[in-house]
């Protein structure tokens, strides 16, 4: 194949699998020696092994980099310090694409982005929901569940201090009544703790507001 006729089948893909575009080729492994030039030569950008973009030159959609992050690891779904990024729980730009998987913990540094995953049991992966952008369907926690997530992962001792340092905002956004039922799904005493701490952090948070 050459590089016009690849980057006509491939400019419209985000993300391009190497193992769907050999499926009927007569000698996929020739192919797959083309791509490591194309590779080599910069044409295109290899995620991991298989996983590849087009050189922004060639590409015709705008990458949504959450997407990239469910094609590098499936299961998985965004939570952490991204997913309350997301939300505008914590006030920071997170740079870092943290998602949740029941497969191996790992992190992929590449040229869009550093894309860790964090391994739970299967019991815990529950409490995300899709988003579509530009065609792109990417997977993020609820916000109760990212932050249960992060208390989980992080094994930190949830106290209001350790809120106020985390610098929680926007908690309107965080359903308590959610938050308490996820916790209890998660069949630790220690979470189910956390999450009430929350509900405190929350009252006296809306209290400081009403007060300003």
């Amino acid at each position: 194949m050459k590089l016009e006729e690849f980057i006509t089948i491939t400019n419209g893909l985000p993300v391009i699998e190497s193992e769907f575009l050999c499926a009927g080729l007569p000698d996929p492994a020739s192919f797959k020696v083309q791509l490591s030039r194309w590779q080599k030569s910069g044409k295109i950008i290899q995620l991991k092994r298989g996983v590849y973009l087009l050189a922004e030159a060639y590409r015709k959609i705008q990458l949504y980099e959450p997407y990239v992050a469910g094609v590098l690891k499936r299961p998985s779904y965004i939570s952490l310090e991204k997913g309350l990024e997301y939300y505008s729980l914590i006030p920071e730009a997170v740079m870092v694409y943290t998602s949740v998987t029941t497969k191996r913990p790992g992190r992929f540094a590449t040229k869009v982005g550093t894309f860790d995953f964090r391994h739970v049991k299967e019991s815990l992966f529950w409490g995300y929901e899709s988003v579509c952008l530009n065609n792109q369907t990417a997977f993020f926690a609820a916000p109760e569940k990212a932050l249960l997530d992060y208390f989980y992962l992080k094994g930190r001792n949830i106290s209001i201090d350790y809120l106020n340092e985390l610098r929680l905002q926007n908690v309107e956004k965080i359903d308590m009544n959610k938050l308490l039922n996820y916790a209890q799904k998660f069949e630790s005493p220690s979470m189910l703790k956390a999450a009430k701490i929350v509900g405190e952090y929350v009252s006296l948070y809306q209290k400081d507001e009403k007060i300003l």
